[in-house]
């Protein structure tokens, strides 16, 4: 049955006296359509102004049309013939319809599927030390921050309590993807920062999914927050096992499942096998007490390292760029612009504190690796954003009633005023000198590589034929950013940055490894020198195009 037809069928159906819930349902189909219009049209044209006029991450837009549209705001306005289009619900966890909610949760998981996908497990070899130093500091001191904040403001009663583990886990979460975008811009991807920045950020993303997962089941198993530490300590053990446990499987499974899913059919077949996979283990993981974005990120952290990954995600693309922005505007919906205001002067407070957690816990431990005090500041700000994971932790915590609004909005000012501070900042920190050492700078300087060409379209044909070469070198390449379009490219203890820059390809590398890199350059430019003297070899395509035109406008 067509949407079109659902207003009309609602009156046959009460004209042919039957029940009222059947005339009900129908109905309630019908609001879903028109919210989801609502919510589809808001949200693209947020992200729009944020991002193409603002230059802003879309994601802000997004929750400010939420806010507007919610059931807080323009949402509770009566429209004639039909009411608040999104009025609040009562007796549900949330205010927003169980519909809408089960949408911005099944985008949530695409969200969480994607992210795994897109982590590059070879960052805990070849920078466990420094990544993981960083990454721990980073999440100890936000969660401390977080959670005491949340005492200090009558939040919570104690550190064990529901809100307070929920406002230190929302602390914790950072978003890698500005930071990245920065760094591109800054031609600072390739320097020992950027590394460690985007090394710790995958430390940090996994590091962050466990604190999740024993917040979500401490709030499960105790929601007064007395707990005895023995308790915790099991609840912990467990937790982290459970994880553990799963993440292990999914790596040691991972090419002989990939095998398997090559047998099935197409990529698109694929693709919807690996995400119903991602599903059955998020539910596994919520039934053992855990969240659902957990298995969801698991599988895709399982699928990460073997070839169908980046096919996975090409195809998973179109779903993730319709659902995720529903997402987000749910959850601005999900706003009380009445306790927002009420917890402004609060926000801001908690919003410092965040920065410096960040700064502080990512900070020191780097001074330990080789930085210097310019170093470990560039590191600490990198590390400073929050993004979707803070909100995803945030919801959660409305949404089973471990915390109340306050919590929300705590996390929505946090999340956008860290994410406008940090590239400044970010900016600022990079004009200077080295970050390292004296001692650790021998072997670290980065050597740019640049090859321009008359094109654009050459530009970006050489960058491709680039990120081909090294993958047929078996390196491990990974996209960074889109806009302009950036690859980390690792094997072993060698990094490598490859973008595009308009008319030229940029290769940034350690200085010890710049041979390899002028060695790769030179081979696919033999080669595209090669495909240009056979393109001029023939004499004019006049010959090849006129056949085409002839039957072209060939009469019948």
């Amino acid at each position: 049955m067509t949407a079109d037809l659902w207003i009309p069928m609602t009156g046959l159906l009460a004209s042919a006296g039957l029940e009222a819930s059947g005339v009900e349902f129908m109905v309630r189909m019908q609001r879903f359509v028109l919210e989801m219009a609502a919510i589809l049209i808001a949200a693209r044209a947020g992200s729009l102004v944020f991002q193409r006029w603002l230059r802003l991450p879309a994601v802000i837009g997004e929750l400010l049309a939420g806010v507007l549209i919610g059931p807080f705001a323009l949402g509770a306005v009566p429209i004639p013939g039909l009411g608040p289009l999104f009025p609040r619900v009562s007796g549900t966890p949330v205010p927003v319809s169980p519909e809408m909610y089960a949408v911005a949760t099944m985008a949530s998981l695409v969200l969480l599927f994607q992210s795994g996908l897109e982590t590059d497990l070879g960052v805990f070899l070849q920078y466990f030390s420094a990544g993981t130093a960083v990454g721990i500091g980073g999440v100890v001191v936000s969660f401390a921050v977080g959670a005491g904040f949340a005492c200090w403001a009558g939040l919570a009663p104690n550190w064990l309590s529901p809100p307070a583990l929920f406002t230190g886990a929302v602390t914790t979460a950072t978003s890698v993807g500005i930071t990245a975008r920065i760094l591109s811009e800054l031609k600072r991807t390739g320097s020992p920062e950027g590394v460690t920045i985007l090394a710790a950020a995958v430390f940090d993303d996994v590091l962050g999914i466990i604190v999740l997962a024993i917040v979500m089941a401490m709030a499960k198993a105790g929601g007064s927050g007395e707990l005895a530490w023995s308790e915790l300590g099991w609840l912990m053990v467990k937790t982290f096992g459970i994880w553990l446990a799963c993440t292990a499987t999914g790596i040691l499974s991972a090419r002989h499942l990939s095998a398997l899913m090559k047998r099935i059919g197409p990529p698109e077949i694929i693709t919807a096998f690996a995400f119903g996979l991602a599903l059955l283990l998020g539910g596994l993981m919520e039934m053992a007490g855990l969240a659902m974005i957990i298995g969801a990120y698991v599988m895709g952290l399982s699928l990460s390292r073997t070839d169908l990954a980046l096919e996975i995600r090409r195809h998973l693309h179109g779903v993730h760029d319709l659902l995720v922005p529903v997402f987000f505007c749910v959850m601005g919906m999900l706003i009380d612009l009445h306790a927002l205001f009420s917890v402004w002067r609060a926000g801001l407070v908690f919003a410092v504190l965040a920065v410096l957690a960040k700064v502080i816990g990512c900070g020191v431990p780097a001074l330990g690796f080789g930085f210097n005090l310019r170093g470990a500041l560039r590191i600490g700000l990198g590390m400073v954003p929050r993004g979707e994971v803070a909100l995803i932790i945030a919801g959660a915590a409305v949404a089973t009633r471990s915390a109340g609004p306050e919590v929300f909005g705590l996390a929505v000012l946090m999340t956008v005023i860290t994410t406008l501070a940090a590239p400044p900042l970010l900016v600022a920190s990079f004009r200077g000198g080295p970050g390292l050492d004296v001692a650790h700078r021998e072997g670290q300087e980065t050597v740019e590589l640049e090859v321009q060409l008359c094109l654009p379209e050459l530009a970006s044909f050489l960058f491709q034929r680039m990120a081909n070469s090294f993958r047929s070198e078996e390196f491990f390449v990974t996209p960074v950013s889109e806009d302009p379009p950036v690859y980390q490219v690792r094997k072993d203890g060698m990094v490598f940055t490859l973008r595009q820059e308009d008319r030229s390809v940029v290769l940034s590398t350690p200085a010890r490894y710049t041979d390899i890199g002028r060695l790769l350059f030179l081979e696919e430019l033999v080669q595209l020198q090669s495909m240009m003297d056979s393109l001029r070899q023939i004499q004019g395509t006049r010959h090849l195009c006129e056949p085409l035109v002839r039957s072209l406008f060939q009469q019948s």
